[in-house]
């Protein structure tokens, strides 16, 4: 998981991810951390990125790579390589965190399904109360 800070929903990222894209020469999508994932393997063999947007999961991202890579600084950090396809998700309310996080597949939310992509996600009182009841 990894909070999208300044974006306000799915098409922004998206928005902001294609305009970033167009700077790359392989036109995929980077995001930059300080450490490398201990648990890559397994990161890279189907793992996604999952977008905090404003308190809610709402879209995951595939990771397709890791890539070595120094900052101006000198420093050597790990990109994450993304698919540039964005997979809307089952809303899920997520409580601010710093970095990014690992998410077990169980916790996982689910993709929404063909023809729910465009449905604005419900509030998150509403999404936290439908959960405790177990309806989502």
């Amino acid at each position: 998981m990894k909070l999208s800070v300044g974006t306000d929903d799915v098409a922004d990222l998206a928005r902001w991810q294609a305009s970033r894209r167009a700077q790359s020469a392989d036109g995929l999508n980077r995001h930059v951390t300080r450490m490398w994932p201990k648990r890559g393997d397994e990161v890279l063999a189907g793992g996604s990125i999952y977008w905090v947007i404003k308190g809610l999961i709402l879209c995951r991202q595939r990771i397709v790579g890791l890539e070595e890579q120094r900052g101006g600084d000198g420093i050597l950090r790990c990109a994450l390589v993304l698919d540039p396809e964005l997979h809307r998700t089952a809303s899920v309310p997520r409580r601010p965190f710093q970095g990014w996080r690992y998410l077990a597949p169980a916790d996982a939310p689910p993709d929404l399904p063909p023809g729910r992509e465009q449905e604005e996600p419900l509030p998150p009182g509403l999404s936290k109360a439908l959960e405790e009841m177990g309806l989502l």
